[in-house]
């Protein structure tokens, strides 16, 4: 009987120590803190760790969605109206965009590597074949023109073969054409004049199974917020394209990975060769990915205003005091001086103008924002929608807008949440045992007395 009593009474103590434990651990914050210091020691680009894995091979699927802007009044815009366009899209690919050439540098502090993107075309997440015709800018007729507008000899001739050969401001080709390449008869009659000119003109042209050149990135090892941050691109720290030195500078990541331990009050900088600048993201808001807790970052409208908002946009203005308004960029330096401004999707963002000026623009925030989400415990990106708009600068008519989506979940996010949840599951366990001890005493006899 003493044997039984003692058992009990012990349940009881045992439980009350755990619930003790349990609430002195949630309030000292013992386990995220260590987590976290773990996943700051572990978050590191060396081989053998599931970060590089993930970093040079990416294990999720991303896709590549293009929409066209189809021109349905030609005519109507020769003589001065609106241009009117209809989306047409998307046409889907799926990306692969493997680190290659990985070469550690400085004791493993940095790695040097090229990002070669290949592009499969995916015909049931697509509304059409890549054989259906869209009719846009004839945008290698507007790129020479701009070429050669000083050289007035020069101007005529390709005037007078325009003419003859029945090309215009506007041509009509099919989606794979304008996406990876069509041989271009103007170009190819100025090929006489210019040798060294390619002939054949699209969006994305040698950019299928090539890359934009190497990255030195540091791997984490000195400090974790370095993960994956970019040092140097094709050898170079900062860029040439622009008119002041912060414009030109090389910020952040290449996009496709973020350090871990992410607070909310944090900018992420990320370079982006596509846009030809560095640019950065604020936290909007909390969400859940498939069950998976995710912050989500944005790029403010600050990143694409104009300089008279924000002043420290001015080095974009080219050539020097050429300025566009709000929300557009020209980025003509660095595409082979070709008339190309970027923006975001419909000129979400963009100054009212852009909007009005052509009709069938409709800007939504749900559809036109480019969002990152990523776990704030890994860093890991859950999900992205990168979201970008081409157009060529002929009465501000748009050519055609980019979406880039890619979905990520990782196991070590789940394994993170049952770490975390440790001192609760003490507090739980301790409950339970106190409801044993409770029930064993109840049922406990009380010994008679005898008269």
């Amino acid at each position: 009987m003493q044997l039984k009593s003692c058992c009990i009474y012990s349940i009881g103590v045992f439980s009350i120590l755990l619930l003790i434990s349990g609430i002195v651990l949630v309030l000292s914050n013992v386990f995220p803190l260590l987590t976290q210091s773990l996943v700051e020691k572990e978050v590191v680009l060396k081989n053998g760790t599931e970060a590089f894995e993930a970093w040079k091979n990416p294990p999720a699927p991303i896709y590549m969605q293009f929409y066209f802007f189809n021109l349905t009044n030609p005519l109507e815009v020769l003589d001065g109206d609106r241009p009117a366009v209809v989306e047409i899209g998307p046409y889907t690919y799926r990306e692969y965009r493997p680190m290659e050439q990985v070469d550690f540098q400085d004791n493993g502090t940095k790695v040097a590597a090229v990002n070669t993107k290949t592009y499969i075309f995916q015909p049931n997440m697509s509304r059409g074949p890549e054989s259906e015709l869209i009719r846009t800018v004839n945008i290698p007729a507007m790129t020479v023109m701009e070429q050669f507008k000083d050289q007035p000899l020069i101007a005529n001739l390709i005037a007078a073969y325009m003419r003859s050969a029945d090309e215009g401001l506007f041509s009509t080709h099919t989606v794979g054409e304008l996406l990876w390449g069509y041989e271009d008869a103007l170009l190819k009659a100025l090929k006489t004049l210019k040798p060294d000119l390619d002939d054949v003109f699209g969006l994305f042209h040698k950019n299928n199974g090539s890359n934009d050149g190497q990255y030195v990135f540091f791997t984490g090892h000195q400090s974790y917020q370095d993960f994956a941050r970019v040092d140097t691109w094709n050898g170079d720290r900062s860029l040439s394209w622009w008119t002041s030195d912060e414009c030109n500078m090389i910020n952040g990541t290449n996009g496709a990975s973020f350090h871990p331990v992410i607070a909310k009050n944090e900018t992420l900088y990320m370079f982006s060769s596509d846009l030809c600048r560095s640019l950065y993201a604020v936290y909007e808001e909390d969400v859940t990915v498939k069950g998976i807790p995710a912050y989500r970052f944005s790029p403010p409208s600050d990143v694409f205003a104009n300089h008279t908002v924000n002043p420290a946009n001015a080095g974009f203005c080219v050539p020097i005091g050429n300025c566009l308004g709000s929300g557009v960029l020209n980025v003509s330096p660095c595409k082979q001086g070709a008339p190309i401004v970027m923006s975001s999707p419909h000129f979400y963002q963009a100054d009212e103008k852009y909007v009005q000026g052509v009709f069938g623009m409709r800007p939504q925030k749900e559809q036109h924002q480019t969002v990152i989400d990523i776990n704030p415990f890994t860093g890991i990106i859950v999900q992205a929608a990168k979201r970008l708009q081409i157009n060529v600068f002929v009465e501000k008519i748009p050519a055609v807008l980019v979406s880039e989506g890619v979905f990520k979940e990782m196991t070590i996010i789940v394994q993170q949440n049952v770490v975390v949840n440790i001192p609760f599951l003490f507090i739980g366990l301790a409950i339970i045992l106190g409801g044993v001890f409770m029930f064993l005493m109840c049922r406990q006899k009380v010994p008679e007395v005898s008269v």
